[in-house]
């Protein structure tokens, strides 16, 4: 049986590359259309086909096309340090990588923890079975995995005498089902990869056929941009001092940045104008650097930002939520439980999570779907379709859009047990705060002094220090007493109650508009920090417990308040007259504090520890982390 070669060069100038996966059972054709691709597009030797067809006939077997694949892969292997997975072949200027793992779990396995990519999908019905449950694990496959460019290749063709009634019915039934997990396929094909119909020329058996051939409509497929090509994202590995200047170092995951960019730092929300770029041993200093480079930047002022942190431009940035949906391949020894926290990291950030809700589970090893409601746990070897809820907002992006800040792992007691891909972002309550808080940032319209010049000035950076809990634990005498001994220091220090803007700025506001008088206080608290104050507020006209207009949960309030100050940090001081612990989370906690002025000293500590308050030494304030 001849092959049918394009006429396509045998050596081409490669433009771009594509990432394409073949999924399908073993006996619908997988590796015959792979090595009936391979022979069409002349990307094996010279003479190989041949040279297979002179053992089959020796052997004494039928020629298949399968066994070109399985010799071009032991040939690559041989030669090539690649994945088992993956071989490549060459058309019209592009080269395809086919991924094409033994098993779905290893499969699953390699795209999320990103060994492997995919960027669209071939995926083989048998016309003769026509579809059945395995194929429709297949599409669902491909929708965890968020692959959107799909071409279904009802192969057999031959089978069923190309019958064009037959493949009516089976491109209808199962284009409804992916329309049910929102995939569309670009194309469905008929095609024999015996015979070569359709696979590199039209089928003239199946003249009906006007769509085009299988390697047509990989053509179609449109590839990833060049990483450099697309927005930025530039995660903070970690931030360095080195005399007056603060080093911001990190690897350009995508995009370009150069020397005047105006970036934009999230979760925090922080601007500034990269002023310099830094590289190891390279002289003169580079003003220009794109996806792939690891470097360091310094900024035209001395901003606080963490490792974590995502560097993009303000034309194009990440999401912000403390809570996503993602599809989980767990790993771990023990099963995930929803009742447990981990730790979820992100690019280079690291935040403490829990799973909120467990929608799906499939089981990795023969993709059977579990779609039970009640489920709490998901087992060693299971993909499932979860929400994840952080303790403190991430920036990250859909895995479609960015796979660097798109795909993530859950530590379990230092042992990284699953990850994931994120598949969507779900509001948390405190969205509309964050857009706000955001859009007023941006608009912000700043003087010729910096918060880094009023940190040293008066020798603290600017913060907020709340005090929750019952009124009737002494927070305002706390308060009052904090004031005082910082005055005495000479730190620039202000007392705020909320009582006072209740009874002026709040005085329009009916029962029950808690969440616009908590807004109302988060600016004025926020204009405050901005004259680089230290302030101390107290939540008295939030919780409940004043039997005041607000009945939100303290933890709520806090959260909402983090929300408007950011990115000012924020201590959270919790007292109580009860000796049992708390539900809510706190920096510190006293219980029934007697000596105010040693309850005083310990909130000072921990501000000095948070690099929040200095050492004076010398008339110089020294900070304990830099500012």
């Amino acid at each position: 049986m001849a092959t049918c070669k394009t006429d396509a060069p045998e050596t081409v100038d490669v433009r771009d590359r594509m990432n394409i996966v073949i999924v399908g059972s073993v006996d619908h054709g997988k590796s015959t259309l792979l090595g009936r691709l391979y022979a069409d597009t002349g990307t094996l030797p010279e003479g190989k086909v041949e040279k297979i067809q002179a053992i089959c006939k020796q052997q004494g077997k039928e020629f298949e096309y399968a066994f070109l694949f399985d010799a071009f892969l032991e040939e690559q292997q041989q030669g090539v340090t690649i994945d088992t997975a993956r071989t490549f072949f060459q058309w019209a200027g592009r080269q395809y990588i086919i991924i094409d793992a033994p098993g779905h779990k290893e499969f699953l396995k390699n795209m999320i923890s990103g060994a492997a990519r995919a960027e669209a999908a071939l995926l083989l019905i048998d016309a003769l079975e026509g579809v059945k449950d395995q194929s429709k694990r297949h599409g669902l496959l491909l929708s965890m995995l968020g692959v959107k460019q799909v071409t279904v290749v009802v192969n057999k063709m031959d089978l069923v005498d190309y019958s064009r009634e037959t493949f009516a019915l089976i491109e209808k039934e199962y284009r409804a089902f992916l329309s049910q997990l929102d995939v569309t396929p670009q194309f469905v094909i008929p095609a024999s990869a015996k015979r070569g119909d359709n696979i590199a020329t039209p089928s003239p058996q199946m003249a009906w056929h006007t769509g085009p051939t299988v390697l047509e409509s990989l053509a179609q497929f449109s590839s990833e941009s060049e990483q450099a090509e697309q927005p930025l994202r530039f995660p903070l590995q970690d931030v360095y001092k080195f005399d007056a200047r603060r080093i911001l170092t990190g690897r350009i995951a995508s995009g370009r940045l150069k020397v005047g960019d105006q970036v934009v730092f999230s979760p925090s929300n922080k601007s500034a104008i990269v002023q310099t770029l830094e590289a190891f041993n390279v002289d003169p200093p580079p003003t220009q650097a794109q996806a792939g480079q690891s470097l360091g930047i310094t900024l035209d002022e001395q901003i606080f930002v963490e490792r974590g942190e995502i560097v993009s431009h303000e034309g194009s940035l990440p999401l912000v939520s403390t809570t996503f949906r993602a599809n989980l391949f767990w790993l771990g020894r023990r099963p995930l439980d929803m009742e447990k926290s981990y730790l979820v990291r992100l690019a280079t950030h690291e935040v403490e999570c829990r799973v909120a809700a467990i929608h799906r589970i499939v089981d990795a090893d023969n993709l059977s779907l579990d779609q039970q409601q009640t489920n709490t746990v998901v087992r060693r070897n299971e993909v499932a379709d979860v929400t994840i809820q952080a303790k403190a907002p991430l920036a990250f992006d859909l895995y479609t859009d960015f796979e660097t800040t798109g795909r993530f792992v859950l530590v379990d007691d230092y042992d990284v047990s699953g990850g994931g891909i994120i598949t969507e972002m779900v509001a948390d309550r405190e969205e509309t705060l964050r857009i706000e808080a955001r859009q007023r940032d941006f608009a912000w319209i700043t003087g010729d002094v910096t918060l880094a010049d009023r940190a040293k000035h008066y020798g603290h950076r600017a913060a907020l220090v709340l005090l929750i809990g019952p009124d009737t634990t002494g927070k305002t005498f706390l308060a009052k007493k904090m004031e005082s001994m910082l005055v005495a220091e000479g730190r620039h220090v202000y007392m705020l109650d909320p009582e006072n803007l209740r009874r002026g700025l709040d005085a329009d506001l009916q029962e029950g508009d808690a969440r616009e008088m908590i807004r109302r206080y988060g600016e004025v608290a926020r204009l405050l920090i901005d004259t680089g104050v230290l302030l101390i507020s107290t939540t008295n006209s939030f919780t409940p417990s004043t039997g005041l207009r607000t009945n939100l949960p303290a933890d709520q309030v806090v959260e909402a308040i983090r929300t408007l100050v950011h990115p000012a940090p924020v201590l959270t001081v919790y007292m109580s007259q009860e000796t049992t612990p708390s539900s809510i989370e706190a920096d510190l906690s006293f219980t029934g504090p007697e000596d105010f002025t040693r309850t005083a000293h310990d909130v000072l500590a921990a501000l000095k520890q948070k690099g929040i308050l200095a050492e004076t030494i010398g008339n110089q304030p020294v900070f304990q982390f830099s500012i």
